[in-house]
């Protein structure tokens, strides 16, 4: 597949899995996809991991639709098959890869062995999705057409050609694109939901960030070099380290670091005191990238050895470089209800109808919340979400709650999650600065742990299928 084209896909489908939830924030089982770039390409267990965009391009596979011979069963997957055709492709597919990249081949039966490999494991996550009743909506596979097209420079309209000039079948695309995108939702309900996070963890992982230099924050440093030749001795060394070590002890001792910085420092920036300014963490020299962060204002460092020579440097401030946000908040609760082997579309459709029924001839919401609602974060508050923005949920989630009066309670509507009736209780302006950062660090602490566990869910699909390889 054109690398342009499978780069569009990789930002579309490896979302950061539906369901993703931020500490004190909505539950995860309305959220909406975070942002492409934190979330788990899909992944097998074999010898070497694929990358994001091998992934991607394999899985949305794209075969031609006509005059296709039957063929032989490569692989029984519980009830389901893997066909030699579509073995063949992806082995093409993978080979044609590798050599574009100029990456030396191995053995044709290893490459014929990692793709079946996953073609299995595909297999059963549809399967598995199939049997939740994990359906994608063609409002969503539409929006994701829309997105690849955005990224590839071309209308929605001509995608089709786009496609077609890489001998791609449209209608085969789009089925697939479907169906990765189910593979994603499953992952995102079974492995995403099921990593916890204790506030504890949280709080450790925020301290340990406080000592990276990040560009949300700002220092303000004073430095003095004393300086050493190239070629200088050992006794050269020794009498410069004990300069700068003699520096340091005045310093700590109350005499003014600018003064010294005058007297002392053979850096360009003596007169000035020594000043470097405000950097923000990136622009920090690299050698004081993993000091300053771990230094309070009004702090001088040890010495500092690098191949100019010795240095010594004065954390004055610090500062966040980030705006303070105040965002519209929305105080919402919900009821979610899901499909299931025993109840289909319908059967949950008209049974959250009778709930809003009820809660509007006096039943108490968060009664029927705890009790029947899907949603295991807000179940337990009576379906309480709490307050949040609303671009955090889902499209058809947000739009709905948008539109209600406060104390209002929607219709029942569905999402890719399930069936949901919502209530706003509030609204409001607020200060999320605070709230962000926790939130950033939530995601990333959560995507950190994402590709083992989702590693371990794969396997144990693998182990629990009945799988018969016929190679």
């Amino acid at each position: 597949m054109n690398s342009l084209i499978c780069k569009g896909l990789l930002v579309l489908v490896t979302m950061s899995a539906a369901g993703a939830m931020a500490a004190d924030t909505a539950p995860a089982a309305v959220l909406a996809p975070a942002d492409a770039s934190s979330a788990p390409a899909t992944t097998v267990n074999t010898p070497a991991k694929n990358s994001a965009t091998h992934t991607v391009a394999a899985t949305l596979r794209a075969k031609a639709s006509h005059g296709t011979p039957l063929d032989r069963v490569v692989a029984v997957v519980n009830d389901g098959v893997v066909l030699n055709s579509e073995l063949e492709s992806e082995v093409n597919e993978v080979t044609q890869r590798l050599r574009t990249q100029k990456v030396q081949l191995p053995a044709d039966s290893v490459i014929r062995e990692q793709v079946l490999d996953r073609l299995v494991l595909e297999t059963i996550q549809e399967q598995m999705a199939d049997r939740a009743g994990i359906s994608v909506a063609d409002e969503q596979v539409n929006a994701a057409l829309q997105d690849i097209a955005k990224r590839n420079n071309v209308s929605f309209d001509k995608l089709p050609e786009l496609l077609g000039n890489e001998g791609l079948v449209y209608a085969d695309y789009r089925a697939n694109l479907r169906r990765e995108i189910q593979r994603q939702m499953l992952r995102g309900r079974d492995v995403v939901q099921s990593i916890a996070i204790s506030p504890r963890e949280l709080d450790q992982y925020m301290e340990r960030q406080k000592n990276t230099a990040t560009a949300a924050n700002e220092y303000n440093v004073s430095h003095i070099l004393v300086a050493v030749a190239q070629d200088a001795n050992p006794a050269q060394l020794t009498a410069a380290r004990a300069k700068a070590s003699d520096i340091v002890a005045r310093a700590a001792k109350g005499e003014a670091f600018n003064q010294l910085a005058i007297s002392y420092s053979d850096s360009q920036t003596a007169l000035e005191g020594g000043s470097l300014g405000w950097l923000k963490g990136p622009a920090l020299p690299t050698f004081l990238a993993d000091v300053v962060p771990r230094m309070k204002p009004g702090d001088i460092s040890d010495v500092l050895q690098t191949g100019s020579g010795f240095h010594v440097v004065r954390l004055n401030e610090v500062r966040s470089s980030a705006a303070p946000q105040i965002i519209k908040q929305t105080h919402l609760r919900h009821i979610l209800l899901t499909t299931n082997e025993v109840q289909d579309d319908a059967t949950v459709k008209q049974k959250i109808t009778d709930m809003r029924t009820q809660i509007l001839g006096g039943a108490d919401f968060a009664v029927l919340a705890k009790a029947s609602s899907a949603d295991p974060g807000s179940a337990v508050e009576g379906g309480d979400l709490g307050w949040t923005t609303l671009d955090r949920f889902v499209p058809e989630f947000a739009k709905v709650a948008a539109d209600l009066k406060d104390n209002e309670i929607s219709e029942p509507f569905k999402t890719q999650f399930g069936w949901h009736i919502v209530q706003v209780l509030g609204r409001r302006d607020f200060d999320n600065t605070a709230t962000a950062e926790r939130e950033q660090a939530y995601v990333q602490l959560r995507d950190s742990r994402v590709d083992e566990a989702t590693d371990v869910w794969l396997q144990q699909l693998r182990d629990k299928a009945y799988v018969e390889l016929r190679l």
